[in-house]
């Protein structure tokens, strides 16, 4: 009896498989519509063979269309899968949200762009997008401030610029730590700048940042570079693990508006005279501070901007900011600066290599709505990598101190070039505000990103 049943029940297996496919004869492995993929087109695909077992592609034929890359986008997208092309070759990946194609980014950009035709409606679209913003980051209403006073370290002096680190209390238990480089001799009010850290190894230890805010420091500018959420000394609270998360996001933001709260209360600083400047990761914090904190009077995004990258860190888009007002996009969010100065650098080798043709195209017209087209302006290197290297950081000297009223030669050698030698790279733990093992940490400190996320209320 029980073989009688094993038999039919393989029967009406064999009977089912055979209708399915009389059904839908055109369903394949999604290997072997790789492969086919590969010949006709005659290209190279990569894959991790646990990522392609066992899926299928319906009606396979019909997926196919004029260039390799809208039909792997075809194949791929129903299931949940994307691509990346590298040195001629594609690899099978799996589907990233913030990360579009160049051609649906640009799409995207001018939908939005169609919004808005004179400084009105744009001021009016600002005004929709902003409230949303604060929303999405779990920042309506913004935390209450707490009344301690800032952890300040011993001045150490250098040539033409004094350093001093800083632990600033964000929220009960919760410390953004950071150094703050000022010149050595302070005559009136100077500009103060936000310098967050992108996404590098060695966070703000390492050689280009402290280069980057020394010589703001020397050009006559307070200069505060600061750590990543999990990143740096954050470390002693939370879990490495925990930059990768949507809080991440939050508390990055709340991080840079209390320290621009900060850096405008301090006596010398010119309230109207203050800017944000980051690379990567930082680039994006610089984009959304443009969008959210109007004491921002001049920014430089650097090796960031894209109309079809939104960050591939949760801490970047993992909240719904790019949702609201019926979608958005950084390219937008960066346009809140016009028509305060802004300068745009992008290199050749990331998601910012479109941006002359794209992005920047884009920002001049939102410019012109204010006839302000002279104040955004884009250094574009094609040559260049991902990285805040000398070659981005001397075109943000100059545009900054053009802004901002300083004299260039202040950093400039006896033949007229920007001179980087006078900066004194300091060793990692000199830059430490609690401790090399985190022995000054205070007492009330918050351990934990379920504990941080009660004092959210998320």
């Amino acid at each position: 009896m029980k073989k009688h049943i094993l038999i039919f029940a393989l029967l009406l297996f064999t009977l089912t498989t055979i209708w399915a496919q009389e059904k839908d004869p055109y369903t394949k492995p999604l290997k072997e519509v790789l492969k086919e993929v590969e010949t006709r087109f005659n290209v190279t695909i990569k894959y991790d063979e646990k990522m392609v077992a066992d899926r299928w592609v319906t009606k396979a034929p019909w997926r196919f269309r004029a260039s390799v890359e809208k039909t792997l986008t075809n194949i791929l997208m129903p299931l949940e899968l994307s691509w990346a092309k590298s040195n001629g070759k594609y690899k099978v990946k799996d589907y990233e949200p913030h990360r579009w194609t160049v051609e649906d980014g640009k799409e995207k950009l001018d939908s939005l762009a169609a919004k808005y035709h004179d400084m009105a409606s744009w001021e009016k679209r600002k005004a929709e997008l902003k409230p949303c913003l604060f929303e999405a980051l779990h920042l309506s209403p913004l935390p209450a401030k707490p009344n301690s006073k800032p952890i300040l370290t011993p001045l150490r002096k250098f040539d033409g610029y004094t350093v001093q680190n800083i632990g600033l209390e964000v929220l009960p238990g919760v410390y953004v730590c950071g150094s703050i480089y000022r010149p050595a001799v302070v005559k009136g009010k100077i500009p103060g700048m936000l310098c967050p850290n992108g996404h590098w190894g060695d966070g703000r230890y390492r050689a280009d940042q402290q280069y980057q805010c020394a010589m703001l420091a020397r050009l006559g500018i307070v200069a505060i570079s600061y750590d990543l959420f999990a990143w740096g000394e954050s470390l002693l609270q939370f879990d490495g693990k925990d930059h990768r998360t949507t809080v991440a996001m939050t508390m990055q933001t709340l991080n840079s508006i209390r320290l621009l709260d900060y850096l405008s209360s301090l006596k010398e600083i010119d309230k109207n005279r203050v800017g944000v400047t980051g690379g990567s990761g930082g680039g994006s914090l610089t984009e959304l501070m443009n969008a959210l904190d109007d004491r921002v009077k001049l920014s430089v995004p650097v090796v960031s901007l894209s109309s079809y990258f939104y960050g591939g860190c949760p801490c970047e888009s993992g909240l719904p900011i790019h949702f609201c007002g019926g979608g958005t996009n950084n390219d937008e969010l960066t346009a809140f600066a016009a028509p305060k100065p802004q300068l745009v650098i992008s290199d050749g080798s990331d998601w910012s290599s479109d941006v002359p043709q794209i992005d920047y195209p884009y920002l001049k017209r939102t410019y012109g709505f204010y006839e302000k087209t002279d104040n955004v302006e884009n250094v574009h290197l094609p040559k260049d990598g991902h990285d805040y290297g000398a070659t981005k950081r001397f075109p943000m000297y100059e545009f900054v101190a053009k802004h901002f009223g300083l004299d260039i030669n202040k950093i400039k050698d006896a033949n007229g070039k920007i001179d980087e030698s006078k900066v004194k790279l300091e060793p990692y733990p000199a830059l430490y505000v609690f401790g090399e093992k985190g022995e000054r940490l205070p007492k009330n400190a918050v351990k934990g990103i379920d504990n941080l996320k009660k004092l959210l209320g998320m």
